[in-house]
């Protein structure tokens, strides 16, 4: 049991290492950045990158709301009595 638990996984690297370089990466990573899929890969993540900084971006304004607000409520005269009792 214990020799098929170290086999699997050594056989798998000494396939890994066997293999031709085309596996190894892909033509962003090997280099080739002028490749159409590099040029697809960087768009990929300049929208994700756009997509992450409207999220926050709505996030924090509806903070910034909650504030103004909370501050408007603050600030506004009080309707009670000038005498400080309660009207019913």
């Amino acid at each position: 049991m214990i020799l098929r638990a170290i086999a699997m996984p050594l056989f798998a690297l000494m396939t890994l290492f066997a293999s031709s370089e085309r596996v190894w990466a892909c033509a962003a990573c090997y280099g080739k950045s002028d490749s159409s899929l590099a040029e697809g890969m960087n768009w990929a993540i300049f929208s994700l990158l756009v997509v992450v900084a409207a999220v926050l971006g709505g996030i924090a304004s509806f903070f910034v709301y909650l504030a103004k607000r909370s501050a408007a409520v603050t600030d506004a005269p009080s309707h009670a009595a000038a005498d400080g009792t309660k009207k019913i």
